[in-house]
């Protein structure tokens, strides 16, 4: 089983930063790629960013590609994402997961792919 806890999240004005981290224990997850997604009032969990395993795979929804960058070290057995530039619809809780995979390039923008989730961080972005 693996646990994952998100931290970092607030309150920022618009064009602030923002640095969540997501700390995995439980087991190793060097080898599970994995995603941030966001969840705001009223609306569907989407996906953020995902990363590979071997971190050469990722993906950004069109929203956020320039402004977030997500990163992982395998040493510490944690996923970060980089939030810059924020904007006042980036408000809503992050969550991160993980998903058990073979490929070591391979990423995921599916809640469905996904096997385990955190409890979720919010981030609040003022105008």
């Amino acid at each position: 089983q693996v646990q994952l806890a998100e931290s970092g999240g607030g309150l920022v004005q618009a064009g602030g930063s923002l640095r969540l981290s997501c700390a995995a224990s439980g087991r190793t997850v060097s080898r599970f790629a994995m995603g941030w997604f966001r969840q705001a009032p009223g609306k569907e969990r989407e996906v953020v960013a995902a990363l590979s395993w071997n971190s050469a795979g990722t993906y950004y929804r069109d929203s956020v590609k320039g402004r977030f960058t997500i990163s992982r070290d395998n040493g510490k057995n944690t996923v970060y994402l980089q939030m810059n530039s924020l904007k006042p619809e980036d408000t809503a809780v992050y969550y991160c997961a993980a998903a058990a995979t073979r490929f070591s390039g391979s990423y995921f923008y599916s809640t469905r792919d996904y096997d385990y989730w955190g409890q979720g961080t919010q981030v609040t972005v003022s105008s």
